[in-house]
Order: structure tokens, then C-alpha cells, then sequence
């Protein structure tokens, strides 16, 4: 397994149907669950091992999922209200060494049900004109929002991963 893609990586289908996109909203919507599920019973020093060599620890990867997916909400906003707007990136593994990814991590996961109830509430919302939307990453060009439902589907499932596939192989 790579231990940098336990569920491989996201490729988007050359079509997306509506029932694909409701469940990859659903996914988005339990994920708050899931990662509360992940660390549950977890000791700090738990919470301080890396997932991988040289990767994060899995206090930073509970802090970078709604660090991440508030990024995503926000871009979901601009392409909803304004016409192809350019989104600005941002360097995730900066932030994930700033002071506030080394906090308790129920501050992250009570922010994580917050920001999900919201986003997936829009989501929902969504008809087919409005999952045609796009925005432009400078990276990756042109996004459309029903592709971009998948993608944070498979970015908290992907980082779930991280948390489970660590505790397995440690016997956690």
C-alpha cells in the first residue's frame, strides 16, 4: 500500500450522474463522524505519530481537514455567486506547521460538524445549472463544482484513511 494514497488516488468519471453526486455528498456529510470515529480513544502521543515518514502526524491531518474543506466551502460560494472566479491556493503544509494545528484536536472536529452542516446544506441545494459551475485553480485549471464534490469526498475519506490505515498497522 502506499502510505501516501491508502485509498489511491481521486480520478474524476469522464460523466458524473446525479446519484453519484449524492453520494459523495453523503460522504462529505458523514465525515465529521468518520474522523471522530478515526481518533476516538487516541492519547496524545498517539495523536503525535506520523502517518507515514515524513508525513504529518495525525494531530495535523484532523487540524488540515477542515483547514481544507473551508477552503472548498468558500470556493463553492464564489462559483455559486460570482462568474468563473480564479480561486487563490494555498500552501496546506505551511499551515499545517502553524501553532493552531498543534492544538486539541476536538477544537478541529467541533469546527468539522460546524463547517460540514453548512457546506452539505448547500450542497444539497444544488440543481444541475448550478453543479455546471465552475471556478479556475491556477494549478489545475478549470473545475466544475459537480467534479469538485467528488474530490473533497475523496480528500476526508483519503484522510480518514491516513488515521485508520496508522492505527492498524500499530495495532491501535
Amino acid at each position: 500500500m502506499d502510505l501516501r494514497y491508502p485509498i489511491g488516488q481521486f480520478t474524476e468519471p469522464s460523466v458524473i450522474h446525479l446519484d453519484q453526486i449524492t453520494h459523495w455528498i453523503k460522504e462529505i456529510e458523514m465525515a465529521p463522524i468518520n474522523v471522530r470515529k478515526a481518533v476516538e480513544g487516541l492519547s496524545d502521543t498517539q495523536l503525535d505519530t506520523p502517518y507515514r515518514p515524513d508525513g504529518w502526524t495525525l494531530r495535523q491531518v484532523v487540524h488540515h481537514i477542515p483547514d481544507s474543506h473551508m477552503n472548498s466551502y468558500i470556493r463553492f460560494k464564489w462559483a455559486l455567486t460570482e462568474e468563473q472566479p480564479t480561486i487563490r491556493p494555498y500552501h496546506e503544509d505551511r499551515w499545517a506547521e502553524l501553532p493552531d494545528s498543534k492544538l486539541a484536536i476536538e477544537v478541529s472536529l467541533n469546527l468539522l460538524d460546524s463547517l460540514h452542516e453548512r457546506w452539505t446544506k448547500l450542497l444539497h441545494s444544488l440543481d444541475s445549472t448550478a453543479l455546471d459551475r465552475t471556478f479556475i485553480h491556477p494549478e489545475s485549471g478549470e473545475v466544475k463544482l459537480s467534479a469538485a464534490i467528488g474530490m473533497y469526498a475523496w480528500h476526508g475519506n483519503h484522510h480518514i484513511a491516513h488515521i485508520t490505515s496508522l492505527r492498524e498497522r500499530m495495532g491501535w
